[in-house]
């Protein structure tokens, strides 16, 4: 396979119940991880990084209350897994029977802002379907309203957890999506959200900050 395309395979939640595997997400997508951004485990984040990503709560409410307005969902890839290994990349979200088969489901996102069409933030989710309720995982498979936003409406008991912070080199790819330059650096996170007390979903989360956004 050529750098950059998508794994011959898609995992299910990373093995350890506490921490999730970076190179696990990034598989999904990126044969050659450079091809997206290098990664540097950071103890310390400059500000307004560490507003947006040192904390124990969505994504979605964070950059929603930093930017003022409303952010909306654009799934640029999605992978769905079924119990037979067969990987589908572009399952009818209308048909139910394929989302109920789904085991294992990974997509890589963006967020962008309501009303001033701002790309804030990128990101690479995975989950258990299992994990969640049928209707809360076929709102989020609808792919049409950011995933904390779907779990807060839905009032369903999680707990986010952070769990490391990133100083992250842009590649290509995250240029093209947070409209960078290669090589720019910005910041992101690893985080777990358990629902119902049962790991579900698995995220990596980098955001532009307060760079002149285009």
């Amino acid at each position: 396979m050529t750098p950059g395309s998508p794994s011959s395979e898609i995992e299910t939640l990373s093995e350890s119940a506490e921490q999730v595997d970076l190179n696990s997400l990034l598989r999904e997508f990126y044969d050659d991880f450079a091809e997206l951004a290098s990664f540097e485990l950071a103890s310390e984040i400059p500000e307004p990084f560490d507003t947006l990503l040192n904390h124990q709560s969505h994504m979605t409410v964070t950059v929603e209350h930093y930017h003022g307005e409303p952010v909306d969902v654009a799934v640029h890839r999605r992978r769905n897994r079924f119990a037979s290994g067969d990987v589908v990349q572009a399952v009818d979200v209308a048909n139910p029977e394929e989302l109920d088969a789904t085991v294992a489901y990974t997509r890589e996102i963006t967020l962008v802002t309501h009303d001033t069409q701002q790309v804030v933030q990128h990101g690479i989710v995975r989950l258990d379907p299992s994990a969640l309720s049928r209707s809360v995982w076929h709102q989020i498979a609808s792919g049409e309203i950011p995933l904390g936003r779907v779990l807060i409406e839905n009032n369903v008991l999680r707990q986010v957890q952070l769990c490391r912070l990133w100083r992250v080199t842009a590649g290509p790819s995250l240029a093209k999506y947070l409209n960078l330059q290669v090589g720019d650096v910005v910041y992101g996170r690893t985080a777990l959200i358990r629902c119902d007390h049962k790991p579900a979903i698995e995220l990596l989360e980098i955001v532009r900050g307060n760079g002149p956004l285009s």
